[in-house]
């Protein structure tokens, strides 16, 4: 079956809901049952995994169970658990593997808030944290340690766009006995298959494109059979738990998914090569243009990309910058992305590096393209570079007077 028939069919079961299409929110904490032996069954069943054999709201209802179902599906896992952001989900996959004494390898790339929680929670409990650099493939075995029991990715990473040899890095950490987890964001789960490619648990922000809309906060871990039971276990403990409502609207961005990567994807590559050809433009960070140095595993690995890239202009003054940026008026200045809008959003990552160097000298811009016209959206990067310039020669004219 193709992809987006699945991402049609996935975890729907319209029998138990009265035929109705879509499965219905349903919102309670507590579950009733008829009699002490029909408790006794159902706690059976939940401890034998049953899907909706849930005796308690933290533990899912029908709305959550359906989301799981259909992204452990589509994403080739083995089952899959809500938690109410992406960071959340983050943390709880590295809480489930790791223990006093633990070493983790940790991608230079990774998730800013990613990496401060194992430096400053985890680390207070002593784990270990060492940082590699993103292209390293196979080389990661010289880092490996006796104690490294996990070894986190996230390809390409959500700033720099480095990609991943993820199936090199796999097998070097199936060799000594540690678990790869992941963060497929940006390949979601139609353009990455994880555990087709080695890892062990995936995690996704999504808030980006599974929900789709920049309407709903929401985190979701595909596990393997092997991890299951820890992620599992370590969300119970931590009392780990969804909204149904925000489960809904990931449910219904889920069966469009397709559909909107398709023109994520075609947008901001259109968009990508039209900087690519500007002045201004030092250079451009997207995996899938030729050219790229991660365009190669991009090919091999990759069924298709998103919308989200970033672009390093040639040094400007603060007040050029901000005039490109303030003149934008499709490119909203914002935190996030996977949405139907386009944004913008500076960065710097020299001084939040420790295993590699930025090799640019330009401010770094990442961009969100989303599902507007791809002629708009360089109609508008191409006002605010006449801004810029306005502003900067403005600028010249100052120092030289």
């Amino acid at each position: 079956m193709q992809e987006e028939s699945r991402l049609v069919l996935a975890g729907r079961h319209s029998e138990r809901f009265a035929g109705l299409v879509n499965t219905p929110v349903f919102r309670g904490s507590t579950v009733l049952h008829a009699s002490l032996a029909a408790w006794e069954d159902k706690k059976k069943r939940r401890a034998a995994d049953e899907h909706g054999a849930s005796t308690y709201g933290r533990f899912g209802t029908p709305t959550h169970h359906a989301l799981e179902e259909a992204v452990a599906e589509i994403e080739g896992g083995y089952r899959a658990l809500l938690y109410p952001s992406g960071l959340s989900a983050c943390a709880t996959a590295l809480t489930s593997l790791l223990a006093a004494g633990d070493h983790v390898l940790l991608t230079d790339s990774a998730y800013a808030p990613t990496r401060g929680f194992l430096t400053r929670v985890l680390g207070r409990f002593n784990v270990d944290v060492s940082v590699y650099d993103p292209t390293i493939g196979a080389g990661i075995e010289a880092l490996m340690r006796a104690n490294t029991r996990v070894v986190y990715v996230e390809s390409p990473g959500s700033e720099t766009f480095e990609v991943q040899d993820v199936p090199a890095i796999a097998a070097v950490a199936r060799r000594h006995g540690a678990r790869v987890v992941m963060d497929n964001t940006w390949g979601t789960p139609l353009f990455f298959k994880p555990f087709a490619h080695g890892v062990d648990v995936s995690v996704q922000a999504a808030t980006k494109y599974i929900v789709g809309h920049s309407d709903a906060m929401l985190g979701v871990l595909t596990c393997n059979q092997e991890t299951w039971p820890l992620i599992k276990r370590t969300s119970q403990d931590m009392g780990m738990t969804a909204g149904p409502d925000d489960a809904y609207l990931a449910l219904r961005g889920l069966r469009t998914m397709a559909v909107r990567l398709q023109q994520h994807w075609k947008g901001g590559v259109e968009v990508a090569q039209w900087l690519q050809a500007r002045p201004e433009v030092e250079a451009v960070l997207h995996p899938a243009l030729p050219g790229d140095p991660g365009h190669a595993l991009w090919k091999r690995d990759f069924r298709g990309a998103c919308g989200l890239f970033a672009v390093v202009l040639n040094p400007v003054s603060a007040g050029a910058l901000e005039a490109f940026v303030d003149s934008l008026q499709l490119f909203g200045l914002g935190v996030s992305w996977g949405g139907y809008e386009s944004l913008v959003i500076p960065f710097n990552p020299v001084g939040e590096r420790s295993a590699t160097q930025w090799p640019y000298h330009g401010q770094a811009l990442r961009l969100h393209v989303g599902l507007e016209a791809p002629a708009d959206l360089i109609a508008d990067l191409e006002q605010g570079f006449a801004a810029l310039a306005r502003a900067e020669s403005s600028n010249q004219q100052r120092r030289s007077a």
